[in-house]
């Protein structure tokens, strides 16, 4: 995938969190019917679209079974054991596995996103991008890779966000058409995506 990174050509990670361990929703969210696939194949079928250069997928609750049923073909899984201490430490664990100059962040329960909007954040000049959508600020995140030394001290399950709020590094926020594209965290939130409101 093209960008510019001192003049040659930019590789991009495309990592997918799908470790939780889905307490509010009392099962296995990544594996929840969708469309005539799990929700996490849905996802990943969205991450394949992107073409990244490098493809991983963060594994923890449930995640013998996850491996089992889903379709993972393409993706190198990282386990993380410390899953329930929130996402900051799929992404810590995540950051030693990655290859490519940047990465794009994904949550493996949102796969409404548009794989034109991902171009477009890798697009984006500075070391951290995302999305600001009709109504707020979303994922996915691109981080380049001066980013990584701060990601792989990220603790808690709003690390990623509080890194893009410290000041440490410049933000571009890409504008993005639409309401953020739902994630499933409870079952109205799988209503409403099963229902086609949002994305």
């Amino acid at each position: 995938m093209p960008g510019s990174v001192r003049g040659g050509v930019m590789t991009v990670c495309g990592l997918v969190l799908a470790a939780g361990g889905s307490l509010r929703l009392g099962e296995a969210k990544q594996l929840l019917p969708f469309r005539g696939r799990t929700l996490l194949e849905a996802t990943l079928d969205m991450a394949r679209a992107c073409a990244f250069d490098q493809n991983l997928v963060m594994l923890g609750g449930s995640a013998a079974e996850v491996r089992s049923r889903a379709d993972l073909t393409g993706f190198t899984v990282v386990d993380n054991p410390d899953f329930s201490s929130g996402c900051g430490s799929s992404v810590r664990s995540a950051i030693a596995h990655v290859r490519a100059d940047a990465l794009v962040l994904l949550l493996g329960d949102q796969p409404g996103i548009d794989p034109a909007d991902v171009r477009r954040l890798i697009d984006a000049p500075t070391p951290i991008a995302v999305c600001r959508y009709d109504d707020g600020l979303g994922h996915p995140f691109l981080f380049r890779r001066e980013c990584f030394g701060s990601l792989s001290g990220l603790h808690g399950d709003k690390a990623v966000w509080k890194l893009l709020h410290s000041g440490a590094f410049p933000v571009t926020e890409v504008p993005t058409a639409g309401p953020v594209p739902i994630d499933v965290d409870t079952r109205e939130d799988y209503r409403r995506l099963l229902a086609g409101e949002g994305r």
